[in-house]
């Protein structure tokens, strides 16, 4: 495979949520991927065939309850610079595949643990979600509307930015630092600290008094009127972020508000009186018209697409930022390179399987620690 990782070589402990996103973005750029996946007995499509988090994949599939599928992945990470393990801490040391195995056999692997509540602490056994993670570290109590509950953003924060984001970082910090130390590490990234960097601003808000503790009532949650999503004359939406003033002042231009006695951008006291007059020339006009009338500007307005619309529209179709394959709109490799560019997205590559080995009865402890994407 083309990209800036080829050559790289990964285990992944098949998972659902952040590891298979991890895995994907290194296949993606490259590396060679071996997913390792408990056997399904019979005929069958294969688990997640049509699931594009699992592209770019060869499948091992491998019970690690079992002494031959332990083997078999044993043999895999022999060959590997990078171990992907998504279960809870301890069951992977259950399974014969944990750390110290794993480096003893392979002393330059990169064995990169992740999961919600990390390897320590008194929750690290617990089993958890996307919101919980959330919700514990003070992000979902900023999140929603002023006089609402708290609205988890889908899954995307912890599961994917706080989780499989911080992970690939973490993968390439190590591979870096190995290459002059020539030996591996064990990488524990847990998804209530990266939800704690991706809040990293907020906090620095917080500390400063930009931010105040009531939900919906401040610059980037809703509260501004002047950062909001506007309804339009068809029932359609708009995004408006025209934080500086000069994109103020083009969106007031656009709306035909200049000069109309408006309060200062910044009086607080003033956000509902300026928020009552965004939301009636908004809805003056249907959407088509104001994605006209801001064309070209500063303003920061832009529609609120649907998923169909927005794989149509013409900026992320000149950039190829989403693609189809085999019928399915999914999101194109990223970053870009300009010397070593990646292959474009391509389904799993599934070797023929072995005979399925006898199905045991399920390990709770086993299952990954996120949920699966909406």
């Amino acid at each position: 495979m083309a990209g800036p990782l080829a050559g790289l070589r990964v285990v992944e402990l098949g998972g659902i949520g952040p590891v298979p996103h991890a895995g994907m973005m290194l296949a993606d750029l490259g590396a060679r991927v071996v997913r390792v996946e408990r056997p399904l007995a019979g005929p069958h499509l294969g688990p997640g065939e049509r699931d594009v988090l699992l592209r770019g994949r060869i499948r091992l599939p491998a019970d690690l309850k079992s002494p031959a599928g332990r083997d078999a992945v044993l043999a895999a990470v022999d060959e590997a610079d990078v171990l992907l393990d998504g279960f809870r801490p301890g069951v992977a040391e259950r399974l014969g595949v944990g750390p110290d195995t794993c480096l003893a056999r392979r002393p330059e692997l990169i064995y990169c643990r992740l999961t919600g509540w990390g390897q320590g602490g008194p929750w690290a056994d617990r089993a958890g979600h996307d919101i919980n993670y959330l919700a514990l570290t003070g992000t979902l109590d900023a999140l929603g509307a002023a006089g609402g509950p708290p609205r988890p953003p889908v899954n995307l924060v912890a599961d994917f930015g706080g989780g499989s984001m911080l992970a690939v970082v973490g993968i390439l910090a190590a591979l870096h630092e190995r290459s002059t130390s020539g030996r591996g590490q064990v990488i524990d990234a847990a998804m209530v600290d990266g939800v704690e960097l991706l809040s990293q601003m907020l906090w620095s808000l917080r500390g400063t008094g930009w931010w105040g503790p009531e939900r919906g009532t401040n610059l980037l949650d809703g509260g501004a009127p002047f950062y909001d999503v506007y309804a339009c004359a068809d029932g359609r939406f708009v995004a408006v972020g025209a934080l500086e003033p000069p994109f103020y002042a083009a969106l007031l231009e656009g709306l035909g508000l200049t000069g109309a006695g408006l309060p200062p951008q910044f009086d607080r006291a003033g956000w509902p009186a300026l928020r009552a007059a965004l939301t009636r020339a908004f809805a003056a006009a249907d959407r088509a018209h104001w994605v006209a009338t801001f064309e070209g500007t500063d303003a920061c307005v832009t529609p609120v697409l649907t998923g169909a619309e927005a794989a149509a529209h013409p900026h992320l179709r000149a950039r190829g930022t989403l693609v189809e394959v085999d019928g399915i709109v999914q999101a194109a490799p990223a970053p870009r390179f300009s010397r070593t560019p990646a292959d474009p997205p391509a389904g799993r590559h599934t070797p023929p399987e072995p005979d399925p080995e006898p199905d045991p009865k399920p390990d709770p402890a086993a299952e990954p620690r996120s949920a699966p994407p909406s």
